[in-house]
């Protein structure tokens, strides 16, 4: 057991004295983290919380091991700050492991220029993990997916990617210049894990029911094989991988938006920032949110209100 990981836990929970809003701060599910901090329990003999249907309450004991247990957090943490200023200083930044190979080259070019002194460390996390991984410490910033709810950290500029569907060349929605959202009825669909990016899939689910398709089923991942066999449909930004086409949606209802994510804010950070946004702009076409033409949703040809 990571001992200092599930003390974190324990004094985020101790704080809140809620599980669902200290998962929320955490960035991850409540049922993970009531296994953690039962854990816990486990390891040191003894029971930390009292729990009920209407409110959690600290033990004595967990009240005696709170401040033993943030003292040792904070020195842990200094005890890596240090470790990381004595090897040169690492940034550590996560991304989406679907993101744009060029973005992530942009990201590392743009930062050695400004910062050679300073390793950029790229993680390949989705969105949920990131915000874990943020809280704990275990990177610095990261490149995340909106909607998000983690109230204990800070977010920049948040920019906006047209998404289209990419389909199997021999599919007939291929011929198409546009494809309505309900023609994809009958299609399975391909999506980053739920796990991964669970405020992603709640929303692009609703909008396509919003919109008349609903999925046959959903699968998981982020290798385009399924697509690629005519097996799945996909929503992504423009791109034409070999063997695919990508067809833009009608009335554009589908639109990603990224931003960088950050618990502690530094020079480094504040660098990493504004060349992410620079080079998300320039590499992955993505704008300002607010900036792109209001999206105005067109009724298929017969289809009567």
């Amino acid at each position: 057991m990571d001992l200092v990981r599930h003390l974190h836990y324990f004094t985020v929970v101790a704080e809140e004295l809620h599980f669902g809003n200290a998962a929320i701060r955490l960035g991850m599910a409540q049922p993970p983290l009531s296994q953690r901090i039962k854990r816990l329990e486990e390891e040191l003999g003894v029971r930390l919380f009292d729990r009920s249907a209407r409110q959690v309450r600290l033990t004595e004991a967990g009240r005696l091991l709170l401040t033993e247990a943030r003292d040792i957090v904070a020195r842990v943490e200094r005890l890596r700050e240090l470790a990381r200023h004595g090897e040169g200083q690492v940034l550590k930044v996560g991304l989406p492991p679907d993101l744009d190979a060029a973005a992530i080259a942009g990201f590392v070019a743009g930062f050695r220029a400004g910062h050679p002194d300073v390793r950029l460390a790229p993680v390949e996390m989705w969105t949920a993990d990131q915000l874990s991984a943020l809280a704990e410490g275990a990177i610095d910033v990261g490149v995340i997916r909106h909607p998000v709810n983690a109230p204990g950290l800070s977010f920049g500029r948040i920019l906006e990617q047209r998404q289209g569907v990419l389909l199997a060349d021999t599919d007939p929605l291929a011929e198409r210049a546009e494809v309505h959202l309900a023609d994809l009825a009958g299609r399975e669909l391909l999506m980053p894990p739920k796990e991964g990016e669970p405020g992603l899939r709640a929303e692009v689910l609703a909008e396509c029911r919003r919109q008349g398709y609903v999925p046959a089923v959903v699968h998981q991942g982020s290798g385009l094989g399924l697509v690629l066999a005519g097996a799945a449909v996909a929503f992504a930004p423009r791109s034409e991988p070999p063997g695919l086409v990508w067809r833009p949606l009608l009335g554009s209802p589908l639109t990603g938006r990224f931003s960088t994510a950050w618990r502690v804010e530094t020079g480094a950070v504040t660098a990493f920032t504004a060349v992410a946004v620079r080079t998300l702009k320039e590499s992955a076409g993505m704008t300002d949110e607010g900036a792109a033409p209001a999206r105005r949703v067109s009724r298929r040809p017969g289809v009567m209100a």
